[in-house]
């Protein structure tokens, strides 16, 4: 099997799975416990802290690990939202039509029974949410705006800087998903300018079920999981020692050798979906080209059933995905594929194509010779159903 669906997860970077090793049964103490024991696991999660701290060049205290990316979403938009209307009674949420279901579910929640008031932000053509388009949704009783930094279905990079200058000239929250975004572009929250953002391990190459949240220092928010003071009271639960160790590896790994990994992934990208694009009739690139995650390559093909493609591409021994890995399953276009104005015939036909540190350019030159045939056998059941 060739893997092509970095997007969805990463292997463990061995070195990653060195570093977090000792913590499962030489140094397993709990981190609230006031022995030795504890004191050793209390002292790794500090130094991890640090860690990923210096990369998001803020203070080590702002940093709020997670269980998952969905998590710290959660955290960050139930908590503001509650804290914001606590403090001001502002009750709208802004938030991209395009983001992820972490945002859009916990949205549609908060709508649903909790009043909050909800307004979708339109993307353009390639899925970019413009600061213009904050600019104009904001109002005086708006409580938090939630723009993702990269999409995770079409890869298209949104202008967070710009965005977030918008919200701080208007007193406004501002939260980013950059759950696809860190294993490949800067994230100095300073430069930024943002208010929270979320992180989640596995798409770096650490350990799946766990994340962070950075909280810019005064930015109210609500708990909520309640139980214990640990996580500054922002998060209860004993923390999963090991797999903090591993978050603050794989993205201190990351940070140093994000230059040599984009440098490595680009050129696949852009071989990918140059042929793709010049050899497969009624194809088209969704997302961006220019502002795009340097990895991720994404297509709609007309009158192809997306599913039966990835099928049809397994079976062939090739491991890509339609849209979100979260979605998988759904025979509906995807919410980003009805946001960026696609009809159902092209909606439906979407693959995402995410290469990785591993992936070789022989890899790359086997699945661009197999896919063309594959979308026609696809397109053909499709027209005999």
């Amino acid at each position: 099997m060739i893997y092509l669906d970095y997007s969805a997860t990463t292997p463990v970077d061995s070195r990653v799975v060195e570093a977090m090793s000792p913590f499962f049964n030489v140094s397993f103490g709990n981190p609230s416990s006031v022995h030795r024991f504890g004191q050793i696991a209390e002292a790794a999660i500090d130094s991890s802290r640090e860690s990923v701290a210096r990369v998001l060049h803020c203070k080590p205290d702002e940093i709020v690990f997670t269980s998952c990316g969905s998590e710290s979403d959660n955290l960050a938009i139930r908590g503001a939202a509650y804290a914001m209307r606590e403090k001001t009674g502002a009750k709208w949420i802004l938030a991209s039509r395009a983001e992820h279901p972490a945002v859009t579910k916990t949205l549609e929640y908060l709508g649903k029974y909790d009043g909050f008031l909800i307004e979708w932000l339109d993307v353009n053509e390639q899925g970019m949410v413009t600061p213009e388009t904050v600019a104009k949704a904001i109002c005086g009783d708006t409580a938090i705006v939630s723009v993702m930094y990269a999409n995770n279905e079409i890869g298209t990079i949104n202008p967070i800087k710009e965005i977030a200058e918008i919200c701080r000239a208007n007193n406004i929250l501002f939260h980013t998903d950059a759950v696809q975004a860190a294993a490949y572009l800067p994230v100095d929250v300073n430069d930024l300018g943002v208010d929270m953002m979320s992180l989640g391990a596995h798409k770096f190459y650490g350990p799946k079920g766990v994340g962070a949240l950075y909280v810019r220092k005064g930015t109210p928010l609500v708990p909520h999981l309640t139980g214990g003071g640990q996580e500054f009271n922002l998060r209860a639960g004993t923390q999963n020692v090991p797999y903090i160790v591993g978050f603050a590896e794989a993205l201190r790994l990351t940070n140093e050798e994000r230059d040599q990994r984009v440098a490595h992934v680009q050129p696949l990208r852009d071989r990918i979906i140059g042929s793709v694009l010049e050899s497969i009739p009624d194809s088209r690139l969704t997302g961006d080209m220019g502002s795009r995650l340097p990895h991720h390559a994404s297509f709609a093909f007309k009158d192809v059933d997306g599913n039966l493609l990835l099928t049809l591409l397994d079976a062939a021994g090739f491991a890509c995905s339609s849209g979100s890995a979260c979605k998988t399953g759904n025979p509906e276009p995807s919410e980003v594929m009805n946001a960026i104005g696609l009809s159902r015939e092209w909606g439906l036909g979407s693959l995402r194509v995410t290469v990785g540190v591993q992936t070789t350019t022989a890899d790359v030159d086997k699945f661009l010779s197999a896919l063309p045939p594959l979308v026609e056998k696809a397109r053909k059941l499709n027209t005999n159903k």
